[in-house]
Order: C-alpha cells, then sequence, then structure tokens
C-alpha cells in the first residue's frame, strides 16, 4: 500500500476530487495547509504600494492506494491539478505498512 500526499490549489479540489470519484477512488482526506516553493511567494501590488505574500493557501489530498493503482491515481491528480503555472502543487508517494478500520477492526486493503 501506498499513501500519496498531494498539494495543490485550492480551485482545483472540486476538479480534483471528481476525477478521482470517477475513476473509482472516492475516499481521501482533505486539510487546508499554506506553504511556497521556490518562488518563494507572490508579491502582489495594492493601493499603497507591493505587498508581499510568503504562505500561499493550498490544499492537500491525502489517499491510501494498493500498490498497483498508484500510477492511475498518481496520473488523475496531475490532469485534474495541473494549470501548467507556477504552483501548481507536488504530490509525495510514502510506503504504508498496515491500515486498520478502526469499527470493524479490519486491516490491510480490506480496511480501506
Amino acid at each position: 500500500m501506498k499513501k500519496i500526499e498531494a498539494i495543490i490549489r485550492p480551485e482545483k479540489l472540486d476538479s480534483v476530487k471528481t476525477a478521482l470519484e470517477e475513476k473509482g477512488y472516492p475516499g481521501m482526506s482533505v486539510t487546508e495547509v499554506k506553504g511556497r516553493g521556490r518562488q518563494k511567494g507572490i508579491t502582489l501590488q495594492w493601493r499603497v504600494g507591493e505587498y508581499r505574500v510568503d504562505f500561499l493557501p493550498k490544499v492537500k489530498l491525502e489517499i491510501v492506494v494498493d500498490d498497483k493503482d498508484i500510477e492511475v491515481v498518481i496520473n488523475t491528480i496531475c490532469e485534474a491539478a495541473k494549470t501548467g503555472k507556477i504552483g501548481d502543487g507536488k504530490i509525495f508517494v510514502y510506503p504504508v505498512e498496515n491500515v486498520i478500520r478502526v469499527r470493524t477492526g479490519e486491516s490491510g486493503m480490506e480496511a480501506i
């Protein structure tokens, strides 16, 4: 099993969620986060001058999938979240040793 963490633009959340549901992956956790990458935030023009925003609002999706599904999920997220501009996000993939469903005690892929 693998855990996919995708940090994307907030305005792309609905399209990513819909694309994943259409591929059969409806389960996910979503967290509002702030971050910055190589561009180190953005500079905005304000009436009195420039204003620097160091940390931009993003959302973090967390999804645990079977190893065989990893490429489909990653490609789906990339296609739905991409604008082609700086700040589209990042995807991180981590190994998952086990998952336990609290309600039933099921473990492994049965718990997902």
